[in-house]
């Protein structure tokens, strides 16, 4: 596992192959990477869906209003929600969408992010200034590699549980 430099401002993702380690962005993206914090801490991530994972793109995940439901219709909902907590302004930046970073999803409107995120799986500077980069993957990342794909997937991936390092 990857030295982590500041617990308050890493986040450890369990997954079924193992643990992902995410160093957030607070310089870059303070609302982004304390909502993160605020859900993870709560437990709303727990058990939460991949429900929307491209290969050579990325794995989307944080619906945690439909993201932990065992039944069909509502992961056909998942994507669809975020959190009880009001939508985040975009916190657009110069930090490029590389491989292992961490963008928040959102509708059309730019300040539409709430809960969900995705995390790259190759560089894609298309999205660069246009979704905020708030994080990336330090250690870990050939977990996010085995993510099963799908939108969503089938049988989908979840994260098992997620928490703030300085609380582990």
């Amino acid at each position: 596992m990857a030295e982590i430099k500041d617990p308050e401002n890493t986040i450890l993702i369990e997954l079924k192959g193992g643990t992902v380690v995410i160093e957030l962005l607070p310089d870059v993206a303070p609302k982004h990477a304390e909502r993160m914090k605020e859900l993870a801490r709560s437990g709303q991530y727990d058990n939460v869906a991949f429900h929307r994972v491209i290969e050579g793109f990325m794995a989307q995940t944080g619906d945690v209003q439909h993201g932990d439901m065992e039944d069909g219709f509502n992961l056909r909902m998942a994507g669809t929600g975020g959190s009880d907590l009001p939508d985040l302004p975009a916190e657009f930046s110069g930090i490029p969408h590389d491989r292992g970073t961490l963008g928040a999803a959102r509708s059309q409107n730019p300040n539409s992010a709430n809960s969900q995120f995705f995390i790259n799986f190759k560089d894609n500077h298309f999205l660069n200034r246009q979704y905020t980069v708030y994080g990336r993957v330090i250690s870990g990342m050939e977990h996010v590699d085995a993510i099963t794909r799908g939108e969503p997937p089938a049988n989908p991936d979840r994260m098992i549980s997620v928490k703030v390092a300085a609380d582990a």
